[in-house]
């Protein structure tokens, strides 16, 4: 009988090994370069293509059910070696790099056009947002303050089991620049202490509320155990986007920002936030990547 075709990508992969000496199902062939290669059992291939073709079909069917314009595109592998982080210009303090104090950044440095998204502080808690996030297959990093998540530990704990890091955003979301240093430990390794003991990990992510530090809040987070201070290039809501860069345009590796919040606070949900999030990025060619994978 006829093998099914297997389409792209496959099938180029399936020409390479072909046109490298073709052996029998396992058997080793010789490439160009004399370096012996497995070639895959055609089986295998037909397997693959199976995998790839359900998957596609299963994140079509949730785009269509949470009515997305489009299905959103799937990101690349992560990089074997991470992009090297420095502190954006403008956004150093005084010895920022003399105290090896933790890099503040907007943007990742990549040339692929992915971007990262983040979500922070807790207010709500919305069981369909999961939902649909885990159907569309969609990563996201969440920024928590003990003050909103400590009305339900239990919502975010579903989130961390559904593969979301769960990162610091202070206890009480203050304006750090006014606190004394003292203070300003108390806030972020407070929360530390929160995440590790509600959800077993202590972070090494930190974003200051409002986006507003200074040189102590630096020096408290890296006694803390913080390694990365991410803030954003451009904040999405339910019914607009928000950009930090004046050609009002996303870039390769952009950090998002959004919150937790419902309709008290916006014009919509958090599913209609991650709407209009999806629909710009997708058509615009982008891809949604998770932010741990790349620091």
């Amino acid at each position: 009988m006829r093998r099914p075709r297997v389409r792209t990508g496959l099938a180029a992969l399936a020409l390479a090994v072909l046109a490298s000496g073709c052996g029998a199902d396992g058997d080793t062939v010789e490439p160009a370069g004399g370096q012996p290669l497995q070639a895959p059992p055609a089986r295998a291939l037909d397997s693959y293509a199976d995998k790839l073709r359900a998957a596609q079909a299963a994140r079509a069917a949730a785009a269509e059910r949470w009515g997305l314009k489009k299905v959103p595109l799937a990101a690349p592998p992560p990089p074997e070696k991470k992009p090297h982080i420095t502190t954006r210009d403008g956004f150093e303090v005084d010895g920022h790099e003399r105290l090896d104090l933790p890099p503040v950044f907007t943007t990742v440095p990549v040339k692929e056009k992915v971007v990262f998204l983040t979500i922070d502080d807790g207010a709500e808690k919305d069981p369909e947002f999961l939902r649909m996030m885990t159907e569309l297959q969609v990563p996201y990093s969440a920024f928590l303050s003990d003050y909103l998540v400590e009305e339900d530990y239990g919502y975010f704990k579903d989130m961390q089991k559904r593969g979301v890091a769960l990162h610091n955003h202070t206890l009480h979301h203050p304006y750090l620049p006014g606190l004394s240093r003292a203070e300003q430990k108390r806030e972020i390794c407070g929360m530390q202490d929160v995440i590790q003991k509600r959800y077993g990990t202590r972070p090494v992510l930190f974003r200051p509320p409002y986006g507003n530090y200074d040189k102590s809040t630096l020096r408290a987070a890296r006694s803390c155990g913080i390694t990365h201070v991410p803030l954003w290039n451009e904040e999405v809501f339910a019914d607009h986007w928000e950009y930090r860069e004046w050609d009002r345009k996303i870039h390769p590796g952009d950090i998002v920002l959004s919150h937790f919040r419902g309709r008290e606070d916006w014009d919509g949900t958090m599913r209609d936030m991650i709407r209009r999030f999806l629909d710009k990025v997708t058509a615009e060619g982008y891809a949604v990547a998770r932010l741990e994978d790349y620091l």
